[in-house]
């Protein structure tokens, strides 16, 4: 079981199943060459949130893997919200399509376009809490886009997350601060975060290195409406240091409180709560 601890069903081959189906063989090309995207979404308290959104980015993230798409986002949504129409109206699921190639093409490391496969992977998940997020700064980069295939939600990018999170959590704690190739803030190993100081919103800009993602765009959004002045900049660590709040955005908690960062405890602001409030309204709006 990769990520929750209930019941996984499966899209694949024209049916889904209630089990953590196999989907790939041996042979196949992402199974030794990685060549795997994929994207995520969230159904809790009777909405999914930007479904659309997250599906049209699997398309996006499979052309610039180099895969003709064997189907579409709207189709992907649509067999989405069949599922979960026929579950629990306030079950908390994490939501996967993924798309990946099975042949080699010419020169066998690359892919053949044409032969993309998909599935959908639907896990009960509950949705983290707000206490006791912390965070620690991690040692590792993240590739420019010109060092890997930043643009897209490839799986095969997420060794290196894999390692920042490891790193985070064998010294005690939930996730940590990566750096981009000059040494500033990109992100954590699986969010993207924001901080707070003296009232105004600073975030990361987005230089190619890391995901601009969903989420993040959308609390952006919610938050200038709001009246929140939020800056996409430059950020160091010492910046972060320096914060009165900290939060992070993503697909699995949505708006995550940041309650410490190293030996720093910073409690949970406003604006921090302030922003998952935000979020939540939406997500129960028309809009969503």
């Amino acid at each position: 079981m990769a990520v929750g601890k209930g019941n996984i069903y499966t899209w694949f081959e024209g049916a889904w199943r209630d089990e953590n189906t196999p989907i790939i063989r041996a042979a196949d090309h992402v199974s030794w060459l990685g060549s795997q995207v994929f994207d995520g979404a969230r159904a809790f308290e009777g909405v999914m949130p930007d479904l659309d959104l997250h599906c049209a980015r699997l398309i996006r993230s499979a052309e610039a893997m180099g895969m003709t798409p064997c189907t579409t986002g709207d189709e992907v949504a649509g067999l989405v919200r069949e599922k979960v129409a026929q579950m629990d109206p306030q079950a908390q699921l994490y939501i996967r399509p993924m798309m990946w190639a099975t042949e080699s093409g010419a020169g066998v490391i690359d892919l053949d376009p044409t032969s993309s496969a998909f599935a959908i992977c639907i896990e009960e998940m509950a949705m983290p809490g707000t206490e006791g997020f912390s965070l620690t700064v991690a040692p590792y980069r993240r590739p420019r886009q010109d060092m890997a295939l930043t643009e897209a939600k490839a799986g095969s990018l997420y060794a290196n997350n894999g390692r920042i999170m490891a790193y985070a959590r064998a010294r005690g704690f939930s996730n940590a601060l990566s750096l981009d190739i000059d040494g500033n803030v990109a992100e954590t190993a699986s969010t993207n975060v924001f901080l707070v100081r003296d009232g105004v919103v600073f975030t990361p800009a987005p230089t190619g290195c890391f995901l601009n993602g969903l989420t993040r765009q959308r609390v952006i959004g919610l938050l200038r409406a709001d009246g929140i002045e939020v800056q996409e900049t430059t950020l160091t660590v010492e910046d972060f240091r320096d914060a009165n709040e900290i939060f992070a955005t993503g697909n699995i908690a949505k708006v995550m409180p940041v309650s410490k960062l190293d030996d720093r405890e910073l409690g949970i602001g406003p604006i921090s709560l302030r922003a998952r409030a935000l979020y939540w309204e939406f997500a129960h709006s028309s809009a969503a």
